[in-house]
């Protein structure tokens, strides 16, 4: 955890530790182990801002943290139950608990790599195999930064506007990259006698 976590821990901890505030944040976990939501949204409340102060330093987007923010208590009924008091602060837990997902969301990023590009094996559908080796060759042809936008573009299905932004470019270079990147693609399957699978668009 970085220096802000701590600082956020440090400031949320000796918030937990000090009487009365204590008392009410521990009885809100038992009551959100229970199954409470008005104890969850008590924890929103109480712990929310810190949490998305923490993920935008990590993410670096104030849309973004938001959005991880929402994620991190909307799967707190589900994942609370496993805090232990012993163990960790809540605060502590819940940076932690944030972290993790801000870091899931971070790899969600990055290209997928070619050789996670893959068609269904049900039976045996030799034409499909084929076609999906034909395409993990294709896309290694291709230089580094068009595979990256075709792959953000067809398999995570991100919009040009949108991987502009992820890759920090202009959407005028992404379109570019985009059509050089499929057109090299559609010549390359085409040479190892397979059809284009790439969508239009």
């Amino acid at each position: 955890m970085g220096d802000s976590g701590k600082m956020l821990t440090q400031t949320v901890s000796a918030r937990e530790s000090s009487g009365r505030d204590g008392d009410l944040v521990m009885r809100a976990i038992a009551s959100a182990k229970a199954g409470e939501m008005n104890a969850i949204q008590f924890l929103y409340v109480r712990y929310a801002e810190s949490v998305c102060s923490y993920v935008q330093s990590i993410v670096r987007d104030s849309y973004e943290a938001e959005d991880i923010t929402q994620t991190v208590f909307a799967d707190l009924p589900r994942k609370i139950r496993r805090y232990e008091r012993r163990e960790v602060p809540f605060s502590a837990w819940i940076l932690r608990v944030a972290r993790n997902t801000a870091l899931d969301q971070l790899r969600g990023r990055r290209s997928i790599p070619v050789e996670e590009v893959r068609t269904s094996d049900e039976g045996d559908d030799e034409t499909n195999r084929g076609r999906c080796e034909s395409l993990k060759i294709a896309m290694e042809q291709l230089p580094e930064a068009q595979r990256e936008v075709v792959v953000l573009r067809h398999i995570a299905g991100m919009s040009p506007s949108e991987i502009a932004q992820r890759l920090s470019k202009s959407e005028g270079s992404i379109h570019g990259l985009h059509h050089r990147g499929r057109g090299a693609l559609q010549l390359a399957l085409r040479e190892l006698e397979s059809a284009p699978v790439t969508a239009a668009g």
